[in-house]
């Protein structure tokens, strides 16, 4: 039996059930009532015990003179007076009874004769529509699941009211969309010249920094629907789902043109095709296949485009980004601190700041941040300007919630033991101290022991601008700051704790990526190894290719250790010759647990 059929019948016994017991109880009441014969009837009239006598139909309702109710039945063939005169009952005495007459009739005495006969059918009725109506509901979803579920934004759906105003990071891409708009607004300046509107514009960029938002900003422009969709939502598990609903997608907009389709994440079905296990007729590709030949379908003067978003650009197939289809690829960078400050601006409107908030000071601190995580800086402070019952948001609030979006919340009832307290100490306190002997490393803004997070403490530096490339020297220095805290728990303790796990894998990594991508090595010299094609179905692992030997993959890790051994080298040595300022800021660690960027700067200054 079908699921929804079997949920049916269940409701249905169940008011069966209700409707039996609802009648039992009417029909059995709790007060039991005395049933008495005519002969019984006259009897205690002559005696002048009966007080009322109620006549419903051929039913008797006798109530006597201490209230006691009784029943009785007359006969059918002869009036009630007329039966008990035949039964020897007393003229004056029957004339002392109040005799009450009740005529059966309208919707109660009807209802009472046909709703025994019809329960039934109404009960075989109401399961039947339950049937019917499931059925319909179906096949109505049958008929819609080939459906695009794409959320309609603009003047013909909801108000679009986002533009180019509420984006604040990248200027350059705003100037090659604001074509698209152009395009939008007044195709016929174009056609007119033999320009052919671009069918496609793929947004890249890293996750948060404001695709979705940008494309959105576009539609706000040009005053168009914008239908938006997610890649995912085109596949399904049922063959031929995904092209079914990429056709109804793109006829749709087709009707409501000039309008924009907006494909989140196209990633999800625009990965290379013929890779992996799955063959080249996996649903994935079938959906591919059909947004290629739809792009390719746009007339000339269809005004209709095409606007995706992805942070995988690297895996989509090449005919997505061949001309006549994605025609204009706009990288969006994160913001640098001119873009951060402004967003954090946009992002302050509707939040009551105090009036001294310095955002360029926010801006600072939050190198690498993108518009997503500086929203949620805002927020995050809000929440704790809130939780702190106050009526305004202070910088410091901003400052703790920097530290929350980046690392975590705190962790105060993580509580070390004094000995886990030192060694936590001299560890960031390592950090600190490598940090600042060296010159091409970012200043120290905050060291604490507080855990947040995953981390059991921190030093956190901050850049002093924004970089955008990075050089050996200071690769090797960062690597010397990684192995920091290792170098002061072994020449401190002359032991080692698990502690410095983390920063052991991130010094591994680093260097590896050192000698593998960036041919720092003067051994291996300007070559890159290994192929990061990635397989679709195999895994990121799995799918690289090694375009090396094993002779060479020694020598790689040779030169990553060497990397490794020289900047450890370089951290015991700056714990071994500032010893005395390592115990020195170790020991504010264990009494305050947290050190600013001034307090820090006095340590080294004295």
């Amino acid at each position: 039996m079908p699921k929804f059929l079997t949920k049916h019948v269940i409701t249905i016994l169940i008011v069966i059930l209700a409707i039996a017991g609802f009648s039992a109880l009417l029909a059995s009441p709790f007060d039991k009532t005395e049933e008495v014969s005519l002969s019984k009837l006259v009897e205690e009239i002559n005696n002048g015990s009966v007080t009322q006598i109620r006549v419903e139909g051929n039913n008797l309702k006798i109530i006597l003179e201490d209230e006691t109710k009784q029943l009785s039945r007359k006969e059918a063939e002869s009036s009630l007076t007329e039966s008990l005169v035949n039964y020897g009952v007393n003229p004056e005495k029957l004339g002392a009874v109040n005799m009450e007459l009740k005529r059966e009739g309208g919707m109660a005495y009807w209802a009472g004769a046909i709703l025994p006969f019809m329960l039934p059918f109404l009960i075989i009725g109401l399961f039947l529509w339950f049937m019917l109506r499931s059925a319909q509901r179906g096949t109505s979803q049958a008929f819609t699941f080939a459906k695009a579920k794409a959320k309609l934004f603009g003047p013909q759906g909801k108000k679009q009211d986002v533009t180019f105003k509420d984006v604040a990071n990248a200027v350059e891409a705003k100037a090659e969309l604001l074509e698209i708009v152009e395009f939008l607004k007044r195709p016929k300046k174009f056609l007119d010249m033999g320009a052919t509107i671009p069918r496609g514009v793929l947004l890249m960029g890293a996750p948060g920094t404001g695709k979705t938002l940008l494309a959105r900003a576009v539609s706000g422009e040009a005053e168009v629907p914008f239908f938006s969709i997610s890649g995912s939502e085109f596949v399904e598990m049922f063959v031929g789902v995904g092209a079914a609903r990429v056709r109804d997608l793109f006829e749709t907009a087709k009707k409501s043109a000039p309008a924009i389709i907006f494909i989140d994440e196209i990633d999800a079905v625009g990965r290379l095709r013929g890779a992996g296990l799955g063959g080249g007729n996996d649903e994935r590709e079938q959906t591919l296949n059909q947004i290629l030949s739809e792009m390719d379908g746009f007339e000339r003067q269809t005004n209709v485009i095409v606007i995706a978003a992805t942070n995988r650009p690297d895996v989509l197939d090449p005919a997505l980004l061949r001309p006549g289809r994605f025609d204009r690829r706009v990288v969006i960078d994160e913001p640098d601190i001119k873009a951060r400050e402004e967003i954090l601006k946009i992002h302050a409107k509707d939040k009551p700041l105090v009036k001294n908030a310095d955002l360029h000071v926010v801006a600072q601190r939050t190198p690498g941040f993108s518009g997503a995580d500086l929203a949620s800086v805002m927020n995050e402070a809000a929440i704790l300007a809130a939780g702190n019952n106050q009526k305004t948001i202070t910088q410091n609030d901003i400052l703790i919630s920097i530290e929350k979006v980046l690392l975590g919340p705190e962790r105060r009832s993580h509580v070390y033991s004094k000995r886990e307290k030192e060694i936590a100490a001299y560890h960031e306190a390592g950090h600190a101290l490598v940090v600042n002997s060296l010159p091409h490393t970012d200043p120290v803004h905050k060291i604490s022991i507080i855990s947040r997070g995953k981390a059991a403490g921190y030093t956190l530096k901050l850049p002093l601008e924004d970089k955008h490339f990075r050089t050996k020297t200071e690769f090797v220095e960062e690597l010397a700051v990684m192995l920091g805290g290792y170098a002061a728990e072994k020449g401190v303790f002359n032991e080692l704790t698990t502690g410095a796990s983390s920063d052991l894998q991130k010094a591994s990594d680093l260097a590896r990526k050192m000698v593998m991508q960036y041919g720092m090595s003067d051994k291996l010299g300007p070559v890159t190894f290994g192929d990061r094609e990635e397989l679709v179905f195999l895994g990121k692992e799995l799918g690289e290719q090694k375009n090396y030997s094993e002779g060479t993959a020694q020598e790689i890790d040779k030169e990553v250790s060497k990397f490794i051994a020289s900047a450890l080298k370089t951290a015991q040595k700056i714990i071994k010759e500032r010893k005395e300022k390592l115990q020195q800021i170790a020991e504010v660690l264990v009494k305050k647990e947290t050190i600013d960027k001034k307090e820090f700067e006095e340590l080294m200054a004295t």
